[in-house]
């Protein structure tokens, strides 16, 4: 029965399975984060982490290898110019606050989206790349954490409310992934990353739908870079390191292919929640002052027994695809 309900998850059943066990292992370790006040804050720190996650999920499923390691410092950046550049010219509005978040990531991701189609520089090499400028354009602009986020955004801080701006973001980007999914040019995406030469050769836009799906990843991490200027109420331009290790590990562990043509925000939510469970159940324990060490350790663990898993999983399914 166990196999057969595996069989039926498929790719779900890993993250699905974990999080059940560090949910148990949570309520047992940590019981205040399952209260009103700790179920508010757990979506409020976990957000920026499953924005970032979901951001991520259409680049890899468009494939040829892509996942976006500068995720963690395009959140960044928009957070430390959330934080410097618009105070200093007088935009503080939600409005422009969030258009500003929005338009930027989604330039970043059409940058990318260029030097991948017109450059033809790998997909990794080009986010790795950016990763690295957008990591030391951040300190320049903010040489250390500091500054002070618009007051309504700031009280998002509090993580006080359950039912506040931050769950409303979450349910209304779970809405339009909904929506981007049942759209033509998602199917597109997916074929494409099945396999481009064929989805090709079949009239797909490979340029349209590579674009589409770095815009998409842009508006997602637009919405992920203001629930975390939320949370820290300021900026910081070291925010990124730790979010792009974590953002793909949840991806990895969710079940995408990192070649493409398979995957959702379904797996990749329960990867990032996976994530933030095991920063609770950690932080229940004392290890002293190696605390934040055995936190990324396990970061790294995740990550590499879940890309051995998803490399078997995908050897499997080839060899029962071969003709015998």
């Amino acid at each position: 029965m166990l196999g057969r309900v595996a069989r039926r998850l498929g790719p779900l059943a890993v993250p699905l399975v974990l999080t059940v066990i560090l949910l148990v292992l949570a309520l047992i370790r940590s019981p205040q984060t399952f209260t009103y006040v700790g179920l508010a804050g757990a979506v409020l720190v976990a957000a920026p982490l499953i924005l970032s996650a979901v951001a991520i999920t259409p680049i890899a499923i468009a494939g040829r290898g892509g996942v976006d390691l500068s995720i963690g410092p395009l959140v960044g950046f928009v957070n430390v110019t959330i934080v410097v550049w618009l105070p200093a010219m007088g935009l503080a509005s939600p409005v422009a606050v969030f258009g500003y978040a929005i338009l930027m990531a989604c330039l970043w991701q059409l940058v990318l989206a260029c030097l991948i189609l017109y450059v033809r520089i790998s997909p990794i090499i080009a986010s790795l790349a950016g990763y690295m400028i957008l990591s030391g354009i951040n300190l320049v602009i903010l040489p250390r954490p500091g500054g002070f986020a618009p007051d309504w955004l700031a009280d998002w801080g509090w993580g006080t409310e359950l039912r506040g701006p931050v769950l409303y973001i979450l349910v209304g980007s779970f809405l339009l992934w909904f929506l981007f999914r049942r759209s033509p040019i998602f199917q597109h995406i997916r074929l494409m990353g099945a396999d481009e030469r064929t989805a090709y050769a079949s009239g797909v836009d490979i340029v349209g739908a590579r674009m589409a799906a770095h815009l998409a990843a842009g508006v997602f991490a637009g919405l992920a870079a203001v629930c975390l200027t939320g949370q820290i109420g300021s900026g910081n331009p070291l925010i990124g390191d730790t979010l792009t290790l974590q953002a793909v590990t949840a991806l990895v562990l969710g079940g995408t292919s990192l070649a493409g043509g398979r995957g959702g925000i379904t797996g990749s939510v329960l990867g990032a929640v996976a994530m933030y469970l095991v920063f609770v159940v950690l932080s229940s324990f004392n290890f002293g002052n190696v605390s934040g060490f055995m936190t990324q350790l396990c970061y790294g663990l995740i990550l590499v027994g879940s890309l051995l898993l998803s490399l078997a999983t995908t050897a499997r399914s080839r060899g029962a695809a071969r003709p015998a």
